[in-house]
């Protein structure tokens, strides 16, 4: 993925060090009200921009990939580093990987990440980002750009830091919060949605290029 030079000032809103430590500690960390607003209205920018793009997610990667609603009913527009429209937003997913890796050796390579469109009663069922071993996948980020969310439109995002028998951390889907996790550790879900709801789903990944495979795949 194509990177755009780094705007110093306004790339280090993403809090590194709060990050390192929480996920190193804990796995996870939810950050409300973090994004700039000049931030938020790049990314709806881009949201009402890819609206005729969103086409049904599926799950599984490559020749794997394919459709199954009784696991996610979600919509999905894959955006571009290289779209000088999200300069701001590409920004500072630059500076923060630059942060992680020096802090935590994460070795992270490239990031990927698309808008998510969730309709009434659209959900994604308990999963994991990425399986041990099996995935270049290692940091989770979700960025929520829902104005005004209610308690009763639910649509949380339900992490499960213990596993299915642990205790659960709850996300409201409000716009400025940014969650990130551990892509192989963390178990998650987003609950069913009574109205329409938009996420950025992006993922830092490392670079798993053989002989035989060229990683990061698109």
């Amino acid at each position: 993925m194509a990177e755009l030079p780094i705007n110093d000032a306004q790339s280090n809103w993403l809090p590194v060090g709060d990050i390192s430590r929480a996920l190193a500690h804990q796995g996870y960390v939810v950050l409300p009200n973090i994004i700039p607003e000049h931030v938020a209205d790049e990314l709806l920018f881009a949201a009402e921009n890819h609206s005729r793009s969103f086409r049904p997610a599926g799950i599984g990667r490559g020749d794997d990939a394919h459709r199954n609603t009784f696991v996610r009913r979600d919509k999905i527009a894959w955006l571009d580093a290289s779209d000088a429209r999200l300069t701001n937003w590409f920004s500072a997913i630059w500076a923060l990987r630059t942060g992680l890796n020096r802090q935590l050796f994460l070795g992270l390579w490239d990031f990927e990440c698309h808008l998510a469109h969730y309709q009434s009663g659209d959900f994604y069922a308990r999963h994991y980002d990425a399986f041990k071993g099996k995935s270049n996948r290692r940091v989770s980020l979700v960025a929520y750009l829902n104005k005004g969310w209610q308690p009763d439109q639910g649509g949380e995002l339900v992490l499960y830091p213990q596993g299915f028998r642990g205790p659960t951390v709850s996300v409201t889907p409000q716009l400025g919060t940014v969650v990130l996790f551990l892509s192989e550790d963390m178990l998650h879900e987003v609950l069913p949605v009574a109205r329409n709801r938009l996420s950025l789903a992006g993922w830092f990944r490392v670079n798993d290029t053989t002989g035989k495979r060229l990683d990061p795949q698109d």
